[in-house]
């Protein structure tokens, strides 16, 4: 483990990130594998507001997800099926194209609470089955690489290429 790393933190001493995107997408959150030491598996604490969710709808190809809701209501999108969800539920989001695609977003009247834990893979592609787009991205130290984009944006595999 790390050196400042602990092998037990409670989640009232993380200090969260409280954002805001548009009308749809807002919480306060944090993310705290390293921590506790953790290289392959992410966690994260996440609040999110009544009528809101914390990310678009989205799949990954590589990484799984598992996500304990601690307290509120909502709805888990999950494919082409809608879910009511509720404190004590365990909610899968395997890796796969857009019918494992998810979303949690809180439809009950007080804050919705949840743990995110997902595997963390060096590489991953995730889709945005509402908006077309894509994210390519790396986790390396060396040679991070992040872009998101549309197949549509694509190029010739041998554009560019001196000689080609």
């Amino acid at each position: 483990m790390a050196a400042e790393s602990k092998a037990v933190i409670n989640i009232a001493d993380l200090k969260l990130d409280h954002w805001k995107q548009g009308e749809l997408y807002e919480g306060a959150d944090v993310s705290f594998g390293a921590l506790l030491g953790l290289r392959g598996l992410g966690i994260s604490y996440n609040e999110v507001p009544s009528g809101k969710s914390s990310c678009p709808f989205h799949n990954h190809h590589v990484e799984d997800e598992l996500f304990y809701v601690i307290a509120g209501t909502g709805e888990y999108r999950f494919g082409d099926e809608r879910q009511p969800i509720k404190a004590g539920d365990v909610l899968g989001a395997p890796a796969g194209g857009p019918e494992t695609a998810h979303q949690i977003i809180n439809t009950g009247t007080a804050t919705l609470v949840y743990l995110g834990i997902s595997t963390m893979a060096k590489t991953e592609i995730v889709e945005y089955p509402d908006s077309g787009k894509f994210l390519a991205k790396t986790n390396r130290k060396a040679g991070r690489f992040r872009h998101i984009g549309r197949p549509e944006g694509g190029l010739d595999y041998w554009d560019g290429e001196p000689g080609a």
